[in-house]
């Protein structure tokens, strides 16, 4: 049997938010400070990250201390520099004998065309999202990297939804494996436990929604270029104790959660990113973990729709409800 607990619950990691809500846009920092094992799987076609390369199995570095995600588009990658500030300030990182240089990897979605586009995250801000973390549980919506956050925008951002930043995590017996999640597709959100579609691009009466697929479908002998805003990108942690590899291995497994909840997931217009951490000594068997944090994931999307709320004219999934 598995409950439900907060993200911030799992052992060893400290989760931070820093945004502009005028400008819309944010940066969120998981960090580790004792270290933790890091896995990452890509599968969209145009991703924006950060030290990736490292965290394949057969290079040197073994530890991370941050996983940053933030807005602002490549831009927003400058938010790093804050965390490893922070984390040298305090003797945090790869020891290399003059100093100890943190290892920071990180990911970035496009959300320059809401809000203010000329303010995106940066090294002030990446430093805040460190100061403010571990306060309290778990925060969701329009916070941090989910700040700017928007989905369903194959018709243009005008036709567009409201998303934001969402978490879920679930304890069996001693492991514990969570989500955090900023879901910025191009696609629809459906909900897979009970088929509800949540989000996607609003038809003309801009009251009802409209399927991103059957239109991409309809358009296929199009070219056209829908960079204006995609990209989900996420972390599963969990305190079991596993390799490079097997995190690997667990950062592919979760996007089985992406698969579930948007449609269509991993197109060329997103970047669809997630990082595994490892944090702990919890014996466990990956197929296992790995299905757990498909399950977590899919719910940490849903709480990045369902808890997101409208900023700069985007209509959010709540306001429709509640209208």
């Amino acid at each position: 049997m598995t409950k439900q607990i907060d993200f911030s619950k799992i052992e060893g990691i400290q989760v931070g938010h820093a945004q502009n809500l005028d400008a819309a846009t944010g940066c969120t920092v998981i960090i580790c400070e004792a270290g933790a094992c890091v896995g990452v799987d890509v599968r969209g076609g145009a991703p924006g990250t950060r030290e990736t390369d490292l965290l394949n199995p057969v290079n040197l570095v073994q530890k991370v201390h941050a996983v940053m995600l933030a807005g602002g588009s490549a831009f927003g990658l400058d938010a790093a520099a804050g965390v490893m500030q922070y984390l040298e300030e305090r003797g945090i990182g790869f020891d290399v004998q003059v100093t100890r240089v943190p290892i920071v990897c990180g990911a970035v979605l496009f959300d320059l065309t809401i809000g203010d586009w000329r303010i995106r995250p940066d090294k002030a801000m990446g430093y805040q999202a460190c100061v403010n973390a571990g306060r309290g549980s778990c925060m969701q919506g329009c916070i941090g990297a989910g700040t700017g956050a928007t989905v369903g925008k194959i018709l243009g951002t005008e036709r567009c939804m409201k998303s934001g930043l969402g978490c879920f995590a679930l304890q069996a017996g001693e492991l514990k494996v969570g989500a955090l999640v900023a879901v910025n597709c191009l696609g629809d959100i459906i909900d897979p436990w009970t088929r509800e579609k949540l989000a996607g691009p609003l038809n003309e009466d801009m009251e009802t929604l409209a399927d991103t697929e059957d239109i991409m479908i309809q358009r296929c002998s199009e070219k056209k270029n829908l960079f204006a805003g995609n990209t989900t990108i996420g972390i599963v942690a969990t305190n079991a104790a596993f390799t490079k590899s097997e995190v690997t291995k667990l950062a592919s497994m979760a996007q089985n959660g992406y698969a579930r909840t948007i449609r269509p997931a991993h197109s060329m217009f997103d970047g669809d990113t997630i990082f595994a951490m490892s944090t702990g000594d919890i014996e466990a068997d990956l197929s296992v973990v790995g299905l757990l944090a498909a399950q977590v994931m899919e719910r940490a999307i849903i709480a990045a729709v369902t808890n997101a709320s409208s900023l700069c004219g985007i209509i959010s999934y709540r306001d429709m409800k509640s209208a």
